[in-house]
């Protein structure tokens, strides 16, 4: 299990990247490198909605592997879950990130509180 705190700024997504990439590179045995392309894609889409659309100034990641999956956990201060809206392919204004995660991952669950939510996403190793 790996965790990193993020300040809630664009290079968080850059940075929660390379920390994906550093700790799948150290886990045995190795994940197929498409699944780990899956994995770093989920981490880039969840940390880049926090840095859009939720409250707080920070936000945490944790992976976790497991016999059959690697776990995403992507937390915020924020407690609204995310929402799914309709593709912007003219402004620039996204869209398409809550449902590549819903679409590359065996499971996701999002639990929410009054301090925040978690967005726990189970991809395949």
């Amino acid at each position: 299990m790996d965790r990193a705190t993020l300040d809630k700024q664009p290079e968080a997504v850059a940075l929660a990247r390379d920390f994906t990439r550093n700790f799948l590179g150290g886990i045995h045995p190795a994940v197929d490198p498409e699944d780990a392309a899956s994995v770093e894609l989920t981490v880039s889409e969840l940390v880049t909605n926090v840095v859009r659309h939720a409250r707080g100034t920070t936000c945490s990641l944790r992976l976790l592997a497991q016999p059959d999956g690697i776990a995403v956990e992507v937390a915020d201060a924020d407690p609204r879950p995310p929402r799914e809206r309709a593709p912007d392919l003219t402004a620039g204004t996204g869209g398409f990130g809550w449902p590549i995660v819903q679409q590359l991952a065996k499971a996701v669950t999002v639990s929410a509180g009054a301090g925040g939510k978690t967005i726990r996403a189970i991809l395949p190793r």
